[in-house]
Protein backbone atom coordinates (compact mmCIF):
# COMPACT_ATOMS: atom_id res chain seq x y z
CA UNK A 1 0.00 0.00 0.00
CA UNK A 2 1.30 3.46 -0.93
CA UNK A 3 2.33 5.66 2.00
CA UNK A 4 0.40 8.91 2.52
CA UNK A 5 0.58 11.79 4.98
CA UNK A 6 -2.74 11.30 6.78
CA UNK A 7 -5.16 13.93 8.02
CA UNK A 8 -4.63 12.47 11.50
CA UNK A 9 -0.89 13.17 11.27
CA UNK A 10 -1.60 16.76 10.24
CA UNK A 11 -4.05 17.17 13.12
CA UNK A 12 -1.51 15.88 15.67
CA UNK A 13 1.11 18.25 14.25
CA UNK A 14 -1.30 21.18 14.46
CA UNK A 15 -2.40 20.42 18.02
CA UNK A 16 1.23 20.64 19.11
CA UNK A 17 1.85 24.00 17.39
CA UNK A 18 -1.56 25.64 17.88
CA UNK A 19 -0.80 27.29 21.27
CA UNK A 20 2.24 29.06 19.82
CA UNK A 21 0.19 30.07 16.77
CA UNK A 22 -2.51 31.56 19.01
CA UNK A 23 0.06 33.60 20.93
CA UNK A 24 1.65 34.83 17.73
CA UNK A 25 -1.71 35.76 16.21
CA UNK A 26 -2.75 37.70 19.31
CA UNK A 27 0.39 39.86 19.08
CA UNK A 28 -0.02 40.27 15.30
CA UNK A 29 -3.66 41.27 15.79
CA UNK A 30 -2.70 43.97 18.31
CA UNK A 31 -0.12 45.40 15.91
CA UNK A 32 -2.61 45.47 13.03
CA UNK A 33 -5.19 47.29 15.15
CA UNK A 34 -2.53 49.80 16.21
CA UNK A 35 -1.94 50.52 12.51
CA UNK A 36 -5.67 50.83 11.85
CA UNK A 37 -5.90 47.56 9.90
CA UNK A 38 -8.80 45.17 10.43
CA UNK A 39 -7.26 41.73 11.22
CA UNK A 40 -10.33 39.74 10.17
CA UNK A 41 -10.59 41.57 6.87
CA UNK A 42 -6.90 40.88 6.21
CA UNK A 43 -7.38 37.20 7.08
CA UNK A 44 -10.36 36.86 4.70
CA UNK A 45 -8.44 38.60 1.90
CA UNK A 46 -5.44 36.29 2.32
CA UNK A 47 -7.32 33.02 2.72
CA UNK A 48 -8.20 32.32 -0.97
CA UNK A 49 -4.55 32.43 -2.12
CA UNK A 50 -3.56 29.45 -4.33
CA UNK A 51 -0.78 28.74 -6.83
CA UNK A 52 -0.52 25.94 -9.39
CA UNK A 53 2.44 23.55 -9.47
CA UNK A 54 4.22 22.30 -12.59
CA UNK A 55 4.39 18.58 -13.29
CA UNK A 56 8.03 19.03 -14.34
CA UNK A 57 8.82 20.59 -10.96
CA UNK A 58 7.88 17.39 -9.10
CA UNK A 59 10.88 15.47 -10.45
CA UNK A 60 14.58 16.27 -10.59
CA UNK A 61 15.43 19.10 -12.93
CA UNK A 62 18.65 19.51 -14.81
CA UNK A 63 21.01 21.72 -16.76
CA UNK A 64 22.73 21.46 -20.10
CA UNK A 65 25.44 19.48 -18.32
CA UNK A 66 23.42 16.87 -16.52
CA UNK A 67 20.49 15.76 -14.46
CA UNK A 68 20.84 14.14 -11.06
CA UNK A 69 17.90 11.86 -10.18
CA UNK A 70 17.09 11.53 -6.50
CA UNK A 71 15.92 8.50 -4.50
CA UNK A 72 12.15 8.12 -4.42
CA UNK A 73 11.65 10.29 -7.53
CA UNK A 74 8.29 9.87 -9.31
CA UNK A 75 8.63 7.34 -12.11
CA UNK A 76 5.58 8.47 -14.10
CA UNK A 77 2.83 11.07 -14.19
CA UNK A 78 0.54 9.30 -11.73
CA UNK A 79 3.27 9.32 -9.10
CA UNK A 80 3.84 13.01 -9.80
CA UNK A 81 0.18 13.56 -9.01
CA UNK A 82 0.63 11.61 -5.77
CA UNK A 83 3.40 14.03 -4.78
CA UNK A 84 1.34 17.05 -5.89
CA UNK A 85 -1.55 15.84 -3.72
CA UNK A 86 0.83 15.48 -0.76
CA UNK A 87 2.04 19.03 -1.28
CA UNK A 88 -1.54 20.32 -1.42
CA UNK A 89 -2.53 18.30 1.65
CA UNK A 90 0.24 20.06 3.58
CA UNK A 91 -0.30 23.61 2.30
CA UNK A 92 -3.92 23.67 1.07
CA UNK A 93 -2.66 26.20 -1.46
CA UNK A 94 -1.67 24.03 -4.45
CA UNK A 95 -4.90 22.50 -5.81
CA UNK A 96 -3.97 22.48 -9.51
CA UNK A 97 -1.23 20.94 -11.66
CA UNK A 98 0.04 22.25 -14.98
CA UNK A 99 1.01 19.61 -17.55
CA UNK A 100 3.58 19.76 -20.34
CA UNK A 101 2.92 17.83 -23.54
CA UNK A 102 4.50 15.56 -24.75
CA UNK A 103 6.44 15.19 -21.48
CA UNK A 104 3.15 14.29 -19.76
CA UNK A 105 1.54 12.52 -22.68
CA UNK A 106 -1.12 10.08 -21.53
CA UNK A 107 -3.17 7.67 -23.58
CA UNK A 108 -6.19 8.05 -21.32
CA UNK A 109 -6.93 11.65 -20.25
CA UNK A 110 -10.28 10.63 -18.74
CA UNK A 111 -8.59 8.14 -16.40
CA UNK A 112 -5.94 10.71 -15.46
CA UNK A 113 -8.60 13.30 -14.69
CA UNK A 114 -10.52 10.81 -12.56
CA UNK A 115 -7.36 9.91 -10.64
CA UNK A 116 -6.56 13.59 -10.03
CA UNK A 117 -10.11 14.18 -8.79
CA UNK A 118 -9.72 11.34 -6.27
CA UNK A 119 -6.62 13.13 -4.97
CA UNK A 120 -8.42 16.47 -4.69
CA UNK A 121 -6.56 17.96 -7.67
CA UNK A 122 -7.51 19.51 -11.00
CA UNK A 123 -5.52 20.71 -14.00
CA UNK A 124 -4.27 24.22 -14.71
CA UNK A 125 -2.95 25.58 -18.03
CA UNK A 126 -1.61 23.13 -20.60
CA UNK A 127 1.90 23.70 -21.98
CA UNK A 128 2.94 22.78 -25.51
CA UNK A 129 6.49 21.95 -26.57
CA UNK A 130 7.86 22.93 -29.96
CA UNK A 131 11.28 23.91 -28.63
CA UNK A 132 12.58 20.32 -28.75
CA UNK A 133 12.53 17.55 -31.32
CA UNK A 134 10.65 14.53 -29.96
CA UNK A 135 11.33 10.86 -30.81
CA UNK A 136 9.64 9.95 -34.06
CA UNK A 137 8.95 13.56 -35.00
CA UNK A 138 8.79 13.98 -38.78
CA UNK A 139 10.23 17.50 -39.13
CA UNK A 140 12.86 19.25 -37.00
CA UNK A 141 12.52 22.48 -35.00
CA UNK A 142 16.25 23.19 -35.21
CA UNK A 143 15.57 26.42 -37.09
CA UNK A 144 12.23 27.26 -35.53
CA UNK A 145 8.69 25.99 -35.10
CA UNK A 146 5.78 28.44 -35.28
CA UNK A 147 8.10 30.90 -37.10
CA UNK A 148 9.93 28.42 -39.35
CA UNK A 149 10.43 29.41 -42.98
CA UNK A 150 8.99 26.04 -44.08
CA UNK A 151 5.15 26.00 -43.97
CA UNK A 152 5.23 22.25 -43.29
CA UNK A 153 7.22 22.75 -40.07
CA UNK A 154 4.89 25.54 -38.98
CA UNK A 155 1.93 23.30 -39.73
CA UNK A 156 3.40 20.53 -37.59
CA UNK A 157 3.88 22.96 -34.70
CA UNK A 158 0.34 24.32 -35.03
CA UNK A 159 -1.07 20.77 -35.12
CA UNK A 160 0.81 19.95 -31.90
CA UNK A 161 -0.72 22.93 -30.11
CA UNK A 162 -4.21 22.00 -31.31
CA UNK A 163 -3.61 18.46 -30.03
CA UNK A 164 -2.59 19.87 -26.64
CA UNK A 165 -5.85 21.83 -26.54
CA UNK A 166 -7.83 18.64 -27.19
CA UNK A 167 -6.02 16.85 -24.37
CA UNK A 168 -6.63 19.84 -22.11
CA UNK A 169 -10.36 19.80 -22.86
CA UNK A 170 -10.56 16.18 -21.69
CA UNK A 171 -8.64 17.04 -18.51
CA UNK A 172 -10.78 20.08 -17.65
CA UNK A 173 -8.07 22.66 -18.32
CA UNK A 174 -9.07 26.14 -19.46
CA UNK A 175 -5.85 27.57 -20.92
CA UNK A 176 -2.95 26.91 -23.28
CA UNK A 177 0.49 28.38 -22.57
CA UNK A 178 2.97 28.78 -25.45
CA UNK A 179 6.67 29.43 -25.18
CA UNK A 180 8.88 29.06 -28.25
CA UNK A 181 12.63 29.23 -28.67
CA UNK A 182 12.39 30.51 -32.25
CA UNK A 183 14.93 33.10 -33.33
CA UNK A 184 18.53 33.23 -34.44
CA UNK A 185 22.07 33.14 -33.10
CA UNK A 186 23.75 35.27 -35.79
CA UNK A 187 23.11 38.62 -37.48
CA UNK A 188 21.43 38.15 -40.82
CA UNK A 189 20.19 34.65 -39.98
CA UNK A 190 16.55 35.68 -39.50
CA UNK A 191 14.41 38.33 -41.18
CA UNK A 192 12.94 40.08 -38.13
CA UNK A 193 9.64 41.26 -39.62
CA UNK A 194 8.87 38.12 -41.61
CA UNK A 195 9.61 35.89 -38.62
CA UNK A 196 7.09 37.83 -36.50
CA UNK A 197 4.54 37.70 -39.31
CA UNK A 198 4.89 33.92 -39.46
CA UNK A 199 4.54 33.76 -35.66
CA UNK A 200 1.25 35.66 -35.83
CA UNK A 201 -0.01 33.56 -38.72
CA UNK A 202 0.63 30.36 -36.74
CA UNK A 203 -0.88 31.79 -33.55
CA UNK A 204 -4.03 32.81 -35.43
CA UNK A 205 -4.63 29.18 -36.37
CA UNK A 206 -4.14 28.08 -32.76
CA UNK A 207 -6.32 30.91 -31.45
CA UNK A 208 -9.11 29.82 -33.79
CA UNK A 209 -9.01 26.39 -32.13
CA UNK A 210 -9.50 27.69 -28.58
CA UNK A 211 -12.72 26.44 -26.96
CA UNK A 212 -15.18 28.85 -25.39
CA UNK A 213 -13.91 30.12 -22.05
CA UNK A 214 -10.26 29.27 -22.74
CA UNK A 215 -7.28 31.61 -22.57
CA UNK A 216 -4.08 31.65 -24.62
CA UNK A 217 -0.97 32.69 -22.68
CA UNK A 218 2.03 33.98 -24.66
CA UNK A 219 5.33 33.70 -22.79
CA UNK A 220 8.26 35.89 -23.79
CA UNK A 221 12.00 35.43 -23.26
CA UNK A 222 14.91 37.50 -24.61
CA UNK A 223 17.40 34.66 -25.12
CA UNK A 224 18.04 30.91 -25.16
CA UNK A 225 18.30 28.91 -27.30
CA UNK A 226 18.36 31.86 -29.72
CA UNK A 227 21.04 34.16 -28.32
CA UNK A 228 21.09 36.95 -30.91
CA UNK A 229 17.36 37.36 -31.48
CA UNK A 230 14.20 35.69 -30.22
CA UNK A 231 10.90 36.26 -31.96
CA UNK A 232 8.90 36.82 -28.76
CA UNK A 233 11.69 38.50 -26.82
CA UNK A 234 9.96 40.84 -24.39
CA UNK A 235 6.65 42.12 -23.08
CA UNK A 236 6.33 44.50 -26.04
CA UNK A 237 6.46 41.72 -28.62
CA UNK A 238 4.16 39.60 -26.48
CA UNK A 239 1.70 42.48 -26.19
CA UNK A 240 1.74 43.10 -29.93
CA UNK A 241 0.93 39.45 -30.61
CA UNK A 242 -1.76 39.18 -27.92
CA UNK A 243 -3.40 42.40 -29.14
CA UNK A 244 -3.42 41.22 -32.74
CA UNK A 245 -5.06 37.90 -31.80
CA UNK A 246 -7.96 39.07 -29.65
CA UNK A 247 -9.34 39.15 -26.09
CA UNK A 248 -8.59 35.50 -25.25
CA UNK A 249 -4.85 36.04 -25.88
CA UNK A 250 -2.88 37.36 -22.90
CA UNK A 251 0.74 37.86 -21.87
CA UNK A 252 2.48 35.53 -19.42
CA UNK A 253 5.28 36.96 -17.26
CA UNK A 254 8.03 34.58 -16.17
CA UNK A 255 10.13 36.31 -13.52
CA UNK A 256 13.32 34.79 -14.94
CA UNK A 257 12.64 35.81 -18.54
CA UNK A 258 13.97 39.37 -18.42
CA UNK A 259 17.26 41.06 -19.17
CA UNK A 260 19.32 42.23 -16.15
CA UNK A 261 17.97 45.44 -14.70
CA UNK A 262 14.49 45.11 -16.17
CA UNK A 263 11.86 46.64 -13.91
CA UNK A 264 9.52 43.65 -13.86
CA UNK A 265 6.92 45.31 -11.64
CA UNK A 266 6.65 48.16 -14.16
CA UNK A 267 6.16 45.60 -16.95
CA UNK A 268 3.37 44.07 -14.87
CA UNK A 269 1.74 47.49 -14.42
CA UNK A 270 1.91 48.22 -18.17
CA UNK A 271 0.23 44.93 -19.04
CA UNK A 272 -2.46 45.49 -16.42
CA UNK A 273 -3.19 48.90 -17.93
CA UNK A 274 -3.57 47.36 -21.37
CA UNK A 275 -5.77 44.52 -19.99
CA UNK A 276 -3.30 41.95 -21.28
CA UNK A 277 -1.76 40.46 -18.13
CA UNK A 278 -2.67 36.78 -18.15
CA UNK A 279 -0.54 35.41 -15.36
CA UNK A 280 2.87 34.45 -14.03
CA UNK A 281 5.49 31.76 -13.95
CA UNK A 282 7.06 32.39 -10.55
CA UNK A 283 10.71 31.56 -9.81
CA UNK A 284 13.83 33.52 -8.94
CA UNK A 285 17.15 34.20 -10.61
CA UNK A 286 20.65 35.41 -9.89
CA UNK A 287 21.73 35.70 -13.53
CA UNK A 288 18.87 34.91 -15.89
CA UNK A 289 16.49 32.03 -16.34
CA UNK A 290 17.93 30.19 -13.34
CA UNK A 291 14.62 28.59 -12.23
CA UNK A 292 15.52 29.03 -8.56
CA UNK A 293 13.01 28.82 -5.71
CA UNK A 294 10.63 31.78 -5.71
CA UNK A 295 11.82 34.50 -3.34
CA UNK A 296 15.18 32.85 -2.71
CA UNK A 297 17.27 35.63 -4.28
CA UNK A 298 15.17 38.79 -4.33
CA UNK A 299 12.13 38.61 -2.05
CA UNK A 300 11.68 42.39 -2.27
CA UNK A 301 11.20 42.17 -6.04
CA UNK A 302 8.57 39.49 -5.48
CA UNK A 303 6.79 41.78 -3.00
CA UNK A 304 6.89 44.71 -5.44
CA UNK A 305 5.28 42.56 -8.13
CA UNK A 306 2.58 41.50 -5.67
CA UNK A 307 2.12 45.15 -4.72
CA UNK A 308 1.24 46.02 -8.31
CA UNK A 309 -1.21 43.12 -8.44
CA UNK A 310 -2.91 44.24 -5.23
CA UNK A 311 -3.05 47.82 -6.46
CA UNK A 312 -4.96 46.59 -9.52
CA UNK A 313 -7.14 44.17 -7.54
CA UNK A 314 -8.26 47.00 -5.25
CA UNK A 315 -8.85 49.47 -8.08
CA UNK A 316 -12.56 49.63 -9.11
CA UNK A 317 -11.47 50.77 -12.57
CA UNK A 318 -9.69 47.45 -13.24
CA UNK A 319 -12.32 44.93 -14.33
CA UNK A 320 -12.19 41.12 -14.61
CA UNK A 321 -8.69 40.89 -13.15
CA UNK A 322 -7.80 37.26 -12.49
CA UNK A 323 -4.09 36.59 -13.24
CA UNK A 324 -3.02 32.95 -13.10
CA UNK A 325 -0.22 31.90 -10.74
CA UNK A 326 2.13 28.99 -11.51
CA UNK A 327 5.41 27.97 -9.89
CA UNK A 328 7.77 27.37 -12.81
CA UNK A 329 10.99 25.97 -11.36
CA UNK A 330 12.91 22.76 -11.64
CA UNK A 331 15.39 21.80 -8.96
CA UNK A 332 18.57 19.80 -9.38
CA UNK A 333 19.56 19.92 -5.68
CA UNK A 334 16.46 20.09 -3.47
CA UNK A 335 13.71 17.61 -2.78
CA UNK A 336 11.02 18.95 -5.16
CA UNK A 337 8.23 18.84 -2.57
CA UNK A 338 10.36 20.78 -0.10
CA UNK A 339 11.25 23.27 -2.82
CA UNK A 340 7.60 23.78 -3.75
CA UNK A 341 6.63 24.21 -0.08
CA UNK A 342 9.30 26.90 0.26
CA UNK A 343 8.21 28.69 -2.91
CA UNK A 344 4.51 28.53 -2.07
CA UNK A 345 5.25 30.09 1.31
CA UNK A 346 7.48 32.79 -0.22
CA UNK A 347 4.72 33.74 -2.65
CA UNK A 348 2.08 33.74 0.06
CA UNK A 349 4.23 35.91 2.30
CA UNK A 350 4.75 38.43 -0.51
CA UNK A 351 1.03 38.33 -1.30
CA UNK A 352 0.13 38.88 2.38
CA UNK A 353 2.59 41.75 2.78
CA UNK A 354 1.12 43.45 -0.30
CA UNK A 355 -2.28 43.29 1.43
CA UNK A 356 -0.76 45.27 4.33
CA UNK A 357 0.21 48.27 2.20
CA UNK A 358 -1.68 51.39 3.29
CA UNK A 359 -2.80 52.13 -0.24
CA UNK A 360 -4.67 55.42 0.32
CA UNK A 361 -1.64 56.80 2.17
CA UNK A 362 0.70 55.54 -0.56
CA UNK A 363 -1.38 57.20 -3.27
CA UNK A 364 -1.37 60.48 -1.35
CA UNK A 365 2.43 60.38 -1.09
CA UNK A 366 2.70 59.63 -4.79
CA UNK A 367 0.46 62.58 -5.68
CA UNK A 368 2.46 64.88 -3.36
CA UNK A 369 5.78 63.67 -4.84
CA UNK A 370 7.00 62.47 -1.45
CA UNK A 371 9.48 59.66 -2.29
CA UNK A 372 10.65 59.15 1.30
CA UNK A 373 7.25 58.44 2.84
CA UNK A 374 6.05 56.50 -0.20
CA UNK A 375 9.02 54.16 0.15
CA UNK A 376 8.52 53.95 3.91
CA UNK A 377 4.93 52.77 3.44
CA UNK A 378 6.12 49.94 1.20
CA UNK A 379 9.02 49.08 3.50
CA UNK A 380 6.75 48.92 6.56
CA UNK A 381 4.56 46.34 4.82
CA UNK A 382 7.51 44.36 3.46
CA UNK A 383 9.33 44.24 6.80
CA UNK A 384 6.27 43.06 8.74
CA UNK A 385 6.55 39.49 9.98
CA UNK A 386 3.40 37.87 8.54
CA UNK A 387 4.16 34.39 9.95
CA UNK A 388 1.06 34.40 12.21
CA UNK A 389 -1.18 35.22 9.23
CA UNK A 390 0.48 32.65 6.97
CA UNK A 391 0.15 29.92 9.58
CA UNK A 392 -3.39 30.82 10.63
CA UNK A 393 -4.62 30.73 7.01
CA UNK A 394 -3.04 27.31 6.44
CA UNK A 395 -4.47 25.97 9.70
CA UNK A 396 -7.96 27.29 8.95
CA UNK A 397 -7.85 25.70 5.49
CA UNK A 398 -6.92 22.31 6.96
CA UNK A 399 -3.22 22.37 6.11
CA UNK A 400 -0.17 21.98 8.34
CA UNK A 401 0.95 24.94 10.43
CA UNK A 402 4.58 24.13 9.50
CA UNK A 403 4.34 22.03 6.31
CA UNK A 404 8.08 21.73 5.72
CA UNK A 405 8.76 20.44 9.23
CA UNK A 406 5.88 17.98 9.03
CA UNK A 407 6.99 16.72 5.61
CA UNK A 408 10.42 15.87 6.99
CA UNK A 409 9.02 14.34 10.18
CA UNK A 410 6.45 12.25 8.30
CA UNK A 411 8.97 9.94 6.63
CA UNK A 412 7.29 10.52 3.25
CA UNK A 413 10.45 10.52 1.14
CA UNK A 414 12.01 7.45 2.83
CA UNK A 415 8.72 5.63 2.27
CA UNK A 416 8.77 6.61 -1.42
CA UNK A 417 12.35 5.38 -1.73
CA UNK A 418 11.14 1.95 -0.63
CA UNK A 419 8.17 2.08 -3.02
CA UNK A 420 9.88 3.61 -6.06
CA UNK A 421 13.55 2.81 -5.62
Amino acid sequence: MSFEISEELIERHNRRLKPALDRGWAGFERELKRRGTNPQRLFLAARPFVVAVPSWGLAAGGTRFGRFPFPGEPRHLYEKLDDAATLHRLTRQNPTVSLHIPWDQTGNPAALRAYARQLGLSFDAMNSNTFQDQPGQKLSYKFGSLCHTDPAVRGQAVAHNLEVIEIGKKLGSRALSIWIGDGGNYPGQVHFRRAFDRYLESLEQIYAGLPRGWRLYLEHKPYEPAFYFTVNADWGASYLAASALGPKALCLVDLGHHLPGTNVEAVVARLIRQKKLGGFHFNDAQYGDDDLSAGSINPYRLFLVMNELQDAAQDPAVKNFHPAFLLDQSMNLKDPIEDLIQSTEALFRAFSKALLVNRPALHRCQEKNDPVMAEQILKQAFETDVTPLVQRVRFSNGGAIDPLALFRQSGYRPAKIKERG
